[in-house]
């Protein structure tokens, strides 16, 4: 079992024609349905409206195979992310937070979340940034016990993080307990604008992280460990939008690491993170090829060229 932990919300696409699309997302929830698309054990552990938009998120992660028994349901609206696309497909978001449904969860809702199934746990974006979720979601990290693979995605968005110093220490925190982290080059540059992308992976593997991906669009992924560098291609794809590809990368590659079977220890083999990386680009690529945040299932995958 994998958690996902974060939020669900509503992308209101603002297309480069001005035509306006509802879509469920958020990081947590659309990484949360490409695992479970892609044929692995999801649950998702977040705050989700009763509104209309909430009812849709949970149609939906239930219509994809994603465990809801621990969904917090509230009447408070469903959180907004507004992103407007230019003419290459790529987003700029803006976000309506205060008082909404993803800011919510709190430690007595979460309390028994990881049981003895839990093999991986997920936490990023915004459900690192409000409160009282962002605290929730950390102590929970620090909770997981030692079988538990911990996977951060900060998926920083700078337009909603109010207190970016505060943002930054709680990362460090968590990066403590974090086996692999997920990082694209302007979150690095977020995470310390003094610093090089290098300079802050490497303050990541000190600090205990033992595998760190970084994404930089169509370019290369760069895989790192405390002994191994190794860069990956991304084959040229259609890009119809960039929503949600990131989300899909960090479920595609936690699909297939615990598909295979592989836990903790296995990270030491760089040839196995390199194959999980060469997946998770495939399936970000799909994702890529068509709007929204629209993960392929794992029979698509298969039927797609290499």
């Amino acid at each position: 079992m994998i958690i996902v932990a974060g939020e669900a919300l509503i992308d209101l696409i603002v297309n480069a024609d001005g035509t306006l699309d509802a879509i469920p997302g958020g990081g947590p929830y659309n990484c949360a349905r490409t695992v479970a698309r892609l044929g692995g054990s999801a649950r998702f552990l977040g705050r989700i409206s009763t509104d209309r938009f909430g009812r849709i998120l949970i149609a939906n992660l239930v219509a994809d195979g994603v465990d809801v028994d621990r969904v917090v349901t509230t009447d408070d609206p469903t959180t907004l992310a507004v992103a407007e696309l230019d003419a290459l497909g790529s987003a700029t978001y803006h976000f309506y937070l205060d008082g909404t449904s993803a800011a919510g969860l709190t430690e007595a809702e979460t309390a028994g979340v990881l049981t003895p199934k839990v093999t991986a746990l997920h936490v990023g974006t915004l459900g690192l940034v409000v409160e009282p979720t962002g605290t929730t979601i950390e102590r929970i990290v620090h909770a997981a016990s030692a079988s538990v693979l911990v996977m951060l995605d900060p998926n920083c968005r700078p337009s909603a993080t109010r207190d970016p110093d505060a943002f930054r220490r709680r990362i460090d925190r968590i990066a403590s307990r974090t086996d692999v982290v997920k990082a694209s080059v302007d979150d690095l540059g977020f995470l310390d604008p003094t610093a090089t992308a290098e300079a802050v992976i490497e303050r990541f593997l000190e600090r205990g992280v033992r595998v760190v991906l970084r994404t930089d669009g169509g370019r290369a992924v760069e895989v790192r460990t405390p002994t191994d560098r190794v860069s990956v291609p991304v084959p040229p794809v259609g890009i119809v939008d960039t929503v949600g590809a990131g989300d899909a990368f960090g479920g595609g590659f936690l699909a297939a690491w615990t598909e295979a079977g592989h836990g903790r220890a296995d990270l030491a083999s760089i040839d196995r993170v390199v194959e999980a990386v060469t997946f998770a680009i495939r399936v970000a690529g799909l994702t890529c090829s068509r709007a929204g945040a629209d993960p392929p299932t794992l029979v698509e995958l298969e039927a797609a060229p290499a």
